[in-house]
């Protein structure tokens, strides 16, 4: 059987180099697929901030001129093995330099528009002919367009298909129409309203959204939001206009990576069956590290998230007075607003021995709370998918979540009558629905351990592996291949 070719393009990847989800995902979704019926690899920028050490065993591929003429007009790709995934790093003299992968809008549209022309100029060389290309957000959105543009001299391109995925619809490449044109190498005619033009301006993502020939995004939830007008951030009517080809596939996690028995992290490991002794000596644990009383019978609410408007930081600082008392302790992990962090930050002042604010980012601290936590709080006023709540329902944390995008697709809320459910979750933007559903999480950890620690079970043994997803991303390339042949 021939095997279908992917070229699943990035700005981001793990190991290699993380700024967010997006890279957890290109780090997980291709080792997922069918390796008997799917040849599926990965290319994204080669940053000067990476660790060179992952490219100890690294071949050359190719060195070539992009197919427009700009300074710095030449592109080397070379070529890494892991975990049985062939990875193509793109190098572009200095444009991927830096301590960062992003900075300000306008030098990031010039840095993508290269690694996209890359990309480009990469599939007329014979090492790898893709019959899908699968892109990721608004940094690869160009690839759809200069492989439009560049179809019209070579017809043998059209037979590449092109499935974009928006992983959060607020960030779309917005620049004016001069700038993104002296940026991009595009002619006047891409910047109609069937093109970039968005409000005057330009928009990298809606170029993508007009021009890919399907479009998914990360839930079926967000699907469905993103085409209106509270959550479109003013593409809906574009995602309308499109609905006939955007889809929702919720994201997984990678479920070696994130096991609470082999997890090296863990103060303790534990599984299923003794959940709640491994549980209870990962709480201990954390409570002595972070400076928290010590005691078992606490409720330990974890939080690991970027300090934001987005993820609801404004509905957690005006409840956590609240939510804090003899009885409850919370830790926070994480980095954002200035104005959050130094709320939290007095927080901790206020309530020393039940508040810990943790205003950094570490992995391996993050894989602490979600093993100690009883429960988990993501009171997001959006979220296209979310991992968190998934890595919280591995480790038996039981998320307490807004019903919005991937968070309504993903926790099950409880319900007392039926005994069933994996969270627990609210409605409106609201501090008193989210301060009702908290309560409601404490109320039943301190009156019935024993419907708690049911649904901590139920939690764990939820499979939101990549399984699921891979394979109705192996049915949309099928259907995309098969139309074409």
């Amino acid at each position: 059987m021939k095997k279908t070719k992917v070229l699943f393009v990035t700005s981001e990847c793990a190991p290699f180099i993380k700024t967010g989800g997006l890279s957890d995902v290109a780090g997980a979704l291709p080792k997922y697929f069918d390796k008997d019926r799917y040849d599926v690899r990965v290319i994204l920028p080669r940053y000067g901030c990476m660790d060179n050490s992952f490219f100890d065993h690294a071949e050359f591929v190719a060195k070539f001129q992009l197919s427009w003429q700009f300074p710095g007009d030449e592109a080397v790709v070379i070529r890494v093995l892991k975990d049985g995934v062939t990875y193509y790093f793109v190098e572009a003299g200095y444009t991927f330099s830096g301590s960062w992968p992003y900075s300000d809008v306008g030098n990031d549209i010039w840095k993508f528009a290269v690694f996209c022309n890359a990309v480009v100029t990469f599939l007329f060389l014979p090492e790898f002919q893709p019959d899908v290309l699968h892109l990721n957000d608004w940094q690869t959105a160009l690839i759809p367009v200069y492989k439009k543009q560049l179809s019209y001299e070579n017809p043998s391109l059209n037979a590449i298909r092109t499935v974009f995925t928006i992983h959060n619809l607020k960030f779309q490449g917005v620049y004016d129409i001069p700038g993104m044109r002296s940026k991009t190498w595009l002619g006047e005619e891409w910047f109609g309203p069937n093109g970039l033009e968005y409000f005057g301006n330009g928009n990298l993502l809606k170029g993508a959204v007009m021009t890919a020939d399907r479009v998914t995004t990360v839930s079926d939830t967000y699907r469905e939001e993103i085409m209106t007008r509270e959550y479109g951030e003013g593409l809906d009517g574009v995602m309308r206009f499109r609905s006939n080809v955007l889809s929702g596939i919720v994201n997984g996690i990678d479920t070696k990576v994130y096991d609470p028995e082999t997890d090296s992290l863990l103060a303790k490991n534990y599984s299923v069956s003794d959940r709640k002794t491994g549980k209870r000596e990962n709480k201990l644990a954390l409570q002595k590290e972070l400076g928290l009383a010590e005691d078992p019978d606490r409720m330990l609410i974890g939080i690991v998230s970027r300090l934001t408007d987005q993820k609801g930081m404004d509905l957690i600082a005006s409840v956590l007075d609240e939510v804090l008392d003899n009885h409850t302790e919370v830790v926070l992990l994480g980095t954002g607003d200035p104005g959050f962090e130094w709320c939290f930050r007095e927080a901790a002042n206020r309530h020393p021995g039940t508040f810990s604010a943790n205003l950094y980012f570490s992995e391996a601290l993050s894989r602490r709370i979600y093993a100690a936590t009883d429960a988990f709080l993501m009171p997001s006023r959006f979220e296209p998918c979310g991992l968190s709540q998934l890595i919280a329902l591995r480790y038996g944390s039981l998320p307490v979540v807004r019903e919005t995008g991937g968070l309504k697709d993903t926790v099950k809320p409880y319900n007392r009558f039926t005994d069933e459910g994996t969270g627990f979750s609210f409605a409106r933007y609201d501090r008193g629905d989210l301060m009702f559903a908290v309560n409601y999480a404490k109320t039943l950890f301190f009156t019935d351990k024993g419907a708690f620690d049911r649904m901590v079970r139920r939690a764990m043994e939820e499979d939101f592996s990549w399984n699921s997803s891979a394979r109705k991303y192996e049915a949309l390339y099928d259907e995309l291949v098969k139309e074409e042949r």
